[in-house]
């Protein structure tokens, strides 16, 4: 599983010209599954991004996780982040999960972020045409794989 997370001051996502979910200062994933993903990977990210000690404390340091912070969470799935462009122009999406394998991984991811965070996590909708709106805070931004536990 491959996950961009953005600390923003908002974010929200539309399909069909509608205001699906959003959110204010908090975290904004775009999360990719591979067919190669399991259970395990999504406990092991959910725990992992909910821990990330990525907001300011009083000091202005980047020293506080999403709890600690008071944040929202806000989850938008995104097959394209394991695009594959090596050869050609046109990427490769081959390493991406069938909604089979992708759907049950990405509702534990978002279950399990949710009781690691203490909070509701909000969502796009899976295989749907998303725009998503956002407003970067820092910038932020961090790219975690399950591939690279280490």
């Amino acid at each position: 599983m491959r996950a961009v997370i953005q600390r923003v001051k908002y974010a929200k996502v539309i399909i069909n010209k509608e205001v699906k979910a959003s959110i204010k200062d908090g975290l904004l994933i775009l999360l990719g599954v591979e067919h190669e993903d399991n259970k395990e990977d999504a406990e092991w990210l959910g725990k992992k991004i909910a821990r990330l000690r990525i907001f300011d404390d009083s000091s202005g340091v980047m020293n506080l996780d999403i709890t600690q912070s008071g944040g929202e969470i806000l989850v938008i799935s995104q097959f394209t982040l394991h695009a594959k462009t090596k050869k050609g122009n046109r990427p490769s999406y081959i390493q991406a999960a069938a909604p089979v394998i992708a759907i049950p991984l990405y509702e534990l991811f978002v279950k399990k972020i949710g009781e690691e965070a203490g909070t509701e996590v909000r969502t796009g909708e899976f295989g749907a045409e998303m725009e998503v709106e956002l407003l970067n805070n820092g910038p932020v931004t961090i790219i975690v794989d399950t591939r690279n536990k280490e």
